[in-house]
């Protein structure tokens, strides 16, 4: 099986440019310039720009300076607003960018602001993949993320070396963009899902007197298990949230998913019910810190005591 640098050198291609270097996109760059790529990172925070040339890339303060070195921008930022502030800000891609460069759009987006967009770019001569990632900052920086993608097969084409470099595995949707975002939003409908039932069932079970190590050992062994309660739950049982994935992004994530149902007309009681506590979770002022912490909210209704950090018995 070759390396990934080996199936980055089958495809050559200019300077790839990474927009937003927070802990997704840093370590794709990263990983891309691991690979054998030229990457330039761009972040308005000068902090991450220093960080990522730290690892040995270049950094530019804004998009419109990738233009004349790079025809395959990804941009990896938080949402709708910073996509569209990126393209079609003052300093946009799309005012400045070459006649057939790609952009590799990552956030997590709504399907309906995806679709227009490929439109839009398409206006302006442009290709864009949709092509939302998933896997962590971890899997960024390994670059073996999963990508969930829709585009044509030029925009594939024109962005193969950095889908090799960036990720394990790439889904291809469709031929359009909005498909790579619908499939993103199914995921993190489910994902926003599996973290409020996990915190509720542990808060359950804490209520009634379980100890919560004993807890979690039963149910990953049992059918009530899922990924994220096997994944979170240990935030939990070490008294740690620190943001591996703040409570914010849910707020925003299951926002997108209840604004997708207005727009089709589609019930979704369950995403709305997690909705609602990751929101009470961020009006407590537990936003920024892990998704874990939407436990918190259980805790401060009901007046058990969580495990806290560096406990005696030795979870910490």
């Amino acid at each position: 099986m070759a390396t990934r640098s080996q199936r980055v050198s089958n495809h050559h291609t200019s300077s790839v440019g990474v927009v937003g270097l927070g802990a997704m996109g840093l370590g794709t760059a990263t990983a891309m310039l691991e690979a054998g790529l030229e990457v330039i990172g761009c972040d308005v925070s000068a902090m991450a720009r220093e960080a990522f040339m730290a690892s040995g890339g270049r950094s530019v303060a804004s998009p419109a300076e990738l233009a004349d070195e790079c025809d395959v921008v990804l941009v990896v930022v938080v949402n709708a607003d910073q996509v569209e502030s990126v393209l079609f800000g003052d300093d946009g891609l799309a005012h400045t960018l070459a006649p057939n460069s790609l952009i590799i759009q990552c956030a997590t987006i709504p399907p309906s602001y995806a679709k227009a967009l490929g439109k839009r770019l398409s206006a302006a001569n442009l290709l864009l993949l949709d092509a939302p990632i998933s896997g962590g900052a971890a899997k960024a920086r390994s670059g073996e993320l999963s990508v969930m993608s829709s585009g044509c097969e030029a925009a594939y084409a024109k962005g193969q070396a950095a889908l090799d470099a960036m990720a394990a595995t790439v889904y291809r949707l469709g031929a359009e963009p909005g498909a790579g975002s619908s499939v993103k939003l199914v995921n993190q409908h489910l994902a926003g899902v599996h973290i409020a039932a996990a915190a509720e069932a542990m808060a359950l079970g804490i209520r009634m007197g379980i100890d919560p190590e004993t807890l979690y050992n039963v149910i990953t062994h049992s059918a009530g298990n899922s990924w994220m309660f096997e994944n979170r739950v240990p935030h939990i049982l070490k008294g740690d949230y620190t943001p591996l994935s703040a409570v914010d992004i849910f707020v925003k994530d299951l926002n997108i998913v209840h604004q997708t149902g207005r727009e089709l007309t589609f019930s979704m009681p369950v995403a709305a019910s997690a909705l609602q506590q990751f929101t009470a979770a961020s009006g407590a002022g537990l936003g920024r810190e892990d998704d874990s912490a939407v436990i918190k909210v259980y805790q401060r209704l009901s007046g058990f005591e969580l495990p806290a950090a560096n406990d005696s018995d030795g979870r910490g």
